[in-house]
């Protein structure tokens, strides 16, 4: 079993004195912190950097007015150039994985050691994006915080020009495609990558030509989301009434009449998405809800399945499989999609729910 980790002082070893380049020298008269365990404290023949890094990082993230603060983190980089990049591609692995604690926690320590590093900035709102795709029932406070803190990433003084790239996409992934269009252009005027400019001058073209940043178009989304059907649906048809070829308002307007349950409705609005272009998980996921409230259980299997070629590790895809396993009387089929939910989303109460359900 391991010992508990913590921080001792040490004198400078004669062997690392020499460290050091024009910018770094070893200073002899500040003792190093290591980080160690209390198996290894009568063993300190073995140190190593990876005990001298972590020493000095915890020292600071203890206190990051500690007096060789400044000092530490020059040693840590001279010894360890690449640290910064190592441990947030770790972060953003973690993220990934659905550890998204993990990876926050990382960040939260690389933002204490080197508070000046524009990148990391970025990188915290790329990990909370991660965990708003992961969220579940808590996915609008996600999303809101990884607004936040692209908010954060993109005010950052000196300018990232990745960080509007990346913003750009996700603001387009959660339909504020204003916000996106105000992304892409900053990231055009700051950019020196010719490729990636030419991707975003096309996705600008893109929104300004199906009218995407329109404010009838942002009015509907966002009281859609609010859950005021009422004034969203004013607002989407008075969109489509100047843009009635644009899939993605024939998608609003599906995704209002079904939070409406005006299931037939949103059916033949979501059938006019996909035969505009829309032919996408989100689309084929909604319109199987529609057909599964209408009784057409097989069109809406149909659906689904086609939906999760598209997006195998989609939760909702997987659990909406679920819910019509059991309307269908397919009590193991059932289980096993929702098993499959919590396998990749372990506090997704709905999965759950059905669980408890279906084992009574």
């Amino acid at each position: 079993m391991k010992g508990q980790t913590y921080i001792i002082f040490l004198a400078v070893p004669e062997s690392i004195r020499d460290l050091g380049d024009q910018e770094f020298s070893v200073n002899p008269d500040i003792p190093i912190p290591v980080e160690v365990t209390d198996d290894a404290v009568s063993d300190l023949q073995n140190l190593s950097w990876e005990m001298i890094i972590a020493g000095m990082m915890q020292v600071i993230i203890d206190d990051p007015a500690t007096e060789h603060a400044d000092y530490y983190r020059r040693f840590i980089v001279t010894v360890r150039p690449n640290i910064i990049s190592e441990l947030s591609d770790a972060a953003l692995i973690k993220a990934r994985n659905n550890d998204c604690d993990a990876a926050l926690k990382i960040i939260d320590d690389l933002q204490t050691v080197f508070p000046d590093f524009p990148q990391l900035f970025l990188n915290r709102a790329l990990v909370l994006e991660e965990r708003a795709g992961h969220a579940g029932q808590k996915t609008g406070v996600a999303i809101d915080q990884a607004c936040a803190a692209y908010d954060e990433a993109l005010a950052h003084n000196p300018m990232l020009p990745v960080a509007f790239f990346y913003a750009g996409f996700f603001f387009m992934k959660h339909k504020r495609f204003g916000r996106a269009k105000e992304c892409f252009l900053s990231y055009l005027a700051c950019s020196d990558d010719p490729a990636e400019k030419e991707k975003v001058e096309s996705i600008i073209h893109h929104i300004s030509q199906n009218g995407l940043d329109d404010i009838d178009f942002q009015e509907a989304y966002s009281f859609i989301s609010a859950g005021a059907l009422d004034q969203g649906l004013e607002h989407i048809h008075c969109f489509l009434e100047r843009y009635p070829d644009v899939w993605n308002a024939w998608f609003m307007l599906g995704w209002a009449l079904r939070k409406a349950r005006r299931y037939n409705d949103a059916r033949k609005a979501f059938e006019k998405a996909l035969e505009l272009g829309g032919n996408n998980s989100d689309t084929r996921n909604e319109l199987a809800i529609c057909l599964m409230e209408l009784g057409d259980f097989a069109d809406a299997r149909a659906e689904l399945l086609i939906a999760l070629r598209k997006d195998s590790e989609n939760v909702k895809i997987i659990s909406n499989l679920g819910a019509l396993s059991l309307k269908m009387g397919r009590t193991d089929e059932a289980e096993a999609f929702f098993r499959t939910v919590l396998a990749f989303e372990p506090d997704d109460t709905i999965a759950a729910s059905y669980l408890q359900k279906i084992e009574r």
